[in-house]
């Protein structure tokens, strides 16, 4: 039989055209016979490729061992086995990773490309299946059982009409489809061999590689026609949904609308699915819903919300305010509430383990769940812990929420000055979001959380409004059951949240807010509360911290007395932390280097690690010279001694004040000189002198008249 031309393509470009000889088929659709394909064979696994009897493909081999078994195949007799892979993502395939079915092919043609790549056009000739895998190195070979097609009457009616519809169905493909050539559809019409058309058709065809592996298995033809028919089915009605997608914004398309062009697809796209998804989201909102325990206006406000966003076109830029707000109502946990734990001596061991000292805070927790456990409701107080920095009170409201069992919260207030920060802002405006109050609950999920309100006596206020103002409602617990959000646009109720406030300066606050306040002083700790908190807290944290948690290394009373005192200034144990962390470094390197680490921490390794000491207690401890009068001071780090010297000069009558004085200093300065001008004669000593002069005091000036004994 004679050799035929036919134009096929190689490579994915349309410039790509080679003409290549194609051998005319038999009657059993392939165009081999079957005693002149050796026994065994080089099987070469393909990606996402199945090649069908009697069709021509390209094949681009990269992988090495490809390229190698098509090379001694190409060298032999040209035959060669391919079979698909299940997976084309495996760059090693096994056995196990292939199909049992593949095509024995011949490599029409070797070409080695620019690149350095090869391609090769090989043509299928006789389905196989796989009986033995001979060997896997360099390349895979196999023993094989050829397969027949189970031939079918091409006269038979039945089966005449299956390949005229697929000719019929391929051709329409072809038209709707602008990618595909024009050649293809001559192709088909030139096509007379009723199990070629179906292979030809099968390889071209655009499904998925394991319905077209499910073709090539089939061994029946009239069998392999219906399944190909089906398969086309839903291929036309694919081509035919794009192109109808691609007329209608096409006809819709003009200038002011180009921007719109994608926005119009997927709405074609979305009809077309039976629903748009923001009518499935709608729903979703109104499933959600019906779970809600809705106070009765926030009922009216979500239907009203809900009916207007079934109104709205998802383009429009009220549709996404709309759509937030309604989110934020079902987020919200209406009437929902954590169950508060009323076992009062779990709670008080839970407080006394994270805390030590504290008694009276501690003393008003239980007495706050005493009541809820005796009456089951009540109002929750707003509680306030002042006191200066590093004590722990807002740790202390994280231990609270854990013994009562709720949920918890913390909104730090240090420098916010937007009253929308608390109140929400409009929901008109762009960027609008409801208040840290009310986001706060919606991330926690409970309506009942234990929520600190930390610094709040750094609050600050501008042309924006007053924050202060704005938590008198949050605050007060005759109001907040209706705290108004102005996002929210309703009211929620806040009487069940525990709020806790912390400060450190009382004055700081508004008198307005501190009225509303159950103001719980903390004035820090004692040298022997500090000792007990590092060893129960700060040094097990601390050895943890840097991966000491097996050292042995003792710190006694002593040590730590020292460290406290010796090396820190405050009333917290903030700085102390600071000094244990530094320690532990030191030990830390000391273990990694394989150095000796003592058994119990010695005077000489703390000042070794820390240094010489930073404060000394040494001064007050020796006698004060004439002259030197002692005072007392009140700070944040505890009590302090002043020291006050006198000394004589000849002055005008006047008080002049320097340095950064308070206003009680201020004022016990101007009642001293107010004394003194009231008294005639004041005698005090002086140590300008030796021996010290009984010198007396005038309205005006300062006279020493004689000289007296003064015993010092």
């Amino acid at each position: 039989m004679s050799m035929e031309l036919h134009k096929f393509y190689l490579g994915n470009s349309e410039d790509e055209l080679e003409f290549m000889p194609i051998i005319p088929l038999n009657e059993d659709g392939d165009n081999s016979d079957d005693d002149k394909i050796p026994q065994e064979l080089i099987l070469l696994p393909l990606r996402n490729t199945v090649l069908f009897p009697g069709v021509v493909i390209p094949i681009t081999v990269g992988r090495d061992k490809s390229i190698k078994a098509v090379y001694d195949a190409y060298k032999a007799d040209k035959m060669i086995a391919v079979i698909a892979q299940k997976d084309s993502n495996i760059e090693e395939p096994e056995l196990a990773d292939l199909y049992n079915v593949g095509t024995v092919a011949k490599i029409v043609k070797l070409i080695k490309m620019p690149d350095g790549g090869t391609t090769i056009i090989i043509q299928g000739r006789k389905r196989f299946a796989i009986t033995e895998l001979v060997t896997t190195d360099p390349y895979f070979k196999i023993h094989y059982d050829l397969l027949h097609d189970e031939q079918v009457d091409e006269q038979d009616p039945e089966f005449s009409a299956y390949i005229s519809s697929i000719k019929d169905m391929a051709g329409q493909i072809i038209e709707l489809s602008p990618n595909l050539p024009s050649e293809a559809s001559m192709i088909l019409k030139n096509i007379e061999n009723a199990a070629f058309l179906i292979h030809f058709v099968s390889s071209n065809l655009n499904s998925e590689l394991k319905e077209k592996q499910q073709l090539l298995e089939i061994s029946n033809v009239r069998t392999r026609a219906e399944l190909l028919l089906k398969l086309l089915q839903i291929e036309l009605q694919l081509a035919e949904l794009k192109n109808k997608i691609t007329s209608k914004t096409k006809a819709d398309l003009d200038k002011q609308q180009r921007d719109y062009f994608l926005q119009q697809q997927l709405k074609s796209i979305k009809e077309e699915l039976g629903g748009d998804s923001n009518d499935r989201e709608v729903k979703e909102m109104k499933r959600k819903a019906e779970a809600k325990k809705w106070t009765e206006a926030a009922q009216e406000l979500f239907t009203k919300g809900i009916e207007k966003l079934e109104r709205m076109h998802p383009t429009t830029p009220d549709y996404s305010v709309v759509y937030n707000h309604l989110d934020l109502l079902l987020d919200l946990p209406w009437g929902e509430y954590t169950s508060d734990s009323y076992d009062l001596k779990k709670a008080k061991k839970i407080l006394d383990n994270d805390h030590y000292g504290m008694e009276r805070i501690k003393e008003r927790i239980l007495e706050y769940l005493a009541v809820l456990k005796l009456k089951g409701d009540m109002k929750s107080p707003i509680l306030c812990f002042v006191g200066p920095p590093g004590i722990g009170k807002t740790s202390l409201g994280r231990s609270i929420a854990s013994a009562i069992g709720r949920k918890y919260a913390r909104l730090s207030l240090g420098g916010l000055h937007d009253e929308s920060e608390i109140r929400g802002h409009r929901k008109t405006y762009i960027g609008a979001m409801p208040g840290r109050i009310v986001q706060s609950i919606r991330k926690v999920k409970s309506s009942n959380p234990v929520m600190i309100l930390d610094e709040i006596d750094k609050l600050g206020s501008d042309h924006r409004g007053d924050p202060s103002s704005a938590l008198l409602e949050v605050l007060d617990p005759e109001q907040n059951s209706a705290f108004y959000d102005n996002y929210l646009e309703t009211e929620y109720d806040l009487s069940k949240v525990l709020f806790i406030a912390t400060a450190n300066n009382l004055g700081a606050i508004p008198p307005a807010l501190r009225d509303r306040l159950e103001i719980i002083d903390l004035s820090g700790y004692s040298v022997e509360e500090k000792v007990e908190i590092a060893k129960r807290h700060l040094i097990p944290k601390q050895k943890e911290a840097h991966g000491l948690a097996k050292l042995k290394t003792k710190f006694s009373n002593a040590i730590i007395a020292k460290i406290i005192q010796d090396y820190t200034r405050e009333s917290g144990v903030r700085e102390l932390d600071r000094q244990f962390a530094a320690i532990m470094r030191s030990l830390a390197k000391d273990v990694a280097l394989e150095e000796e680490v003592p058994d119990a921490m010695t005077e000489e390794k703390i000042e070794k690690i820390l240094g010489k000491n930073r404060y000394s207690n040494e001064i007050y401890k020796v006698g004060n010279p004439p002259g030197v009068a002692v005072g007392l001071a009140w700070t944040y780090v505890g009590g302090d001694i002043l020291f006050i010297e006198t000394s004589l000069s000849d002055g005008k009558g006047d008080l002049k004040l320097t340095g950064n004085l308070g206003n009680v200093m201020k004022e016990s300065a101007a009642t001293a000189l107010t004394y003194l001008r009231r008294m005639p004669r004041i005698i005090i000593s002086t140590a300008r002198s030796s021996p010290p002069r009984a010198c007396i005091f005038t309205y005006r000036k300062v006279r020493c008249r004689k000289t007296v004994p003064v015993r010092v």
